[in-house]
This record gives C-alpha cells, structure tokens and sequence, in this order.
C-alpha cells in the first residue's frame, strides 16, 4: 500500500511539474510569435503606402590605419564599417564600389586620427569617425546611397 501512495504522489509531482514547465514556457514562446506577427503585419502595410524599411548592409573589409604623433606612430587603430542602404539595388552598388570606398575612407583618415577633434587623450571619437565616414561615403557613392554608416568594431592598439 505504501509504494502504491508513493508512486502516486510521484506521478502528481512529476505531472504538476511538466504542466508548470509547459505553461511556463509556452507564454514566451506565444509573445515572441505574436511580436513577429505584428512585424510582420507592419511591414506589409508599409509595403503598400507607407514607408518599407528595407535597409540593406555591406559589411566592409576592415580597416588599419595608424595614428601619428609628433614622434610617428603612437597607435593603429582597426575598424570593421558596415554600409547601410536603402534597398538591394543600392547594396549593389556598394558592393561593386567598396574598394573605392574603402580607397576614400584610408585617404580621409590617414592623417585626420592624429587631430584632437577625434583623439581626445588618445581615445577616438566614436561620433566624430561617424560623421567623417559618412560623409565620405556619400561624396563617393552619391547622396542617399548611404543612410547611415555603423561601426562594428573600433579598436585601437598602441605602439
């Protein structure tokens, strides 16, 4: 009779247990399909007549460039710089252009990291390089081209 209530009361536990897990787990589950549901819903109806956020990214090759002082190379700096545009027709097009590109950003920086308006106590300017990078790139891919340049890594590493 004893193993008989025991098992009962293990056979409770565990099915109390698994009903709890299976409650417990399916509401997120739920949420998170129902938040995909309502993206999607959006950008359907922004497809047809509002505004469709169809960017597109173009993940540049990295980028080394040195940091000069008044006794040479105090540091080098590596940087991954991600492209975002409009649509894929515009991806395209940085795509064929990104040595170009990349050609522009190398030029612009070479010597600009070393002024004091992006180096501050020898750290970059995080926002300053943005703006820079994003001007370039519009000067080299045409205005709109570029909605936004994003920095995927900065890091710098002294000499």
């Amino acid at each position: 009779m004893k193993i008989v209530v025991i098992a009962l009361v293990a056979l409770l536990l565990l099915g109390g247990g698994g009903a709890g897990a299976y409650f417990y787990f399916k509401q997120p589950a739920e949420a998170a399909s129902g938040a995909a549901g309502e993206h999607a819903e959006g950008a359907k109806a922004k497809s047809k007549g509002g505004h469709a956020g169809t960017s597109a990214f173009v993940q540049l090759d990295p980028l080394l460039l040195p940091i000069i002082g008044k006794n040479g190379v105090t540091q080098s700096v590596s940087m991954v710089i991600v492209i975002e545009t409009p649509d894929e027709a515009s991806k395209a097009m940085v795509v064929s252009l990104a040595p170009r590109l990349k050609d522009a950003f190398i030029q612009d920086m070479y010597g600009v990291l070393s002024q004091e308006t992006m180096v501050r106590g020898g750290v970059i300017q995080v926002t300053a390089l943005k703006n820079r990078l994003h001007k370039v790139s519009n000067k080299v891919l045409g205005e709109g081209m570029a909605k936004d340049v994003l920095l995927q890594v900065v890091q710098q590493k002294p000499m």
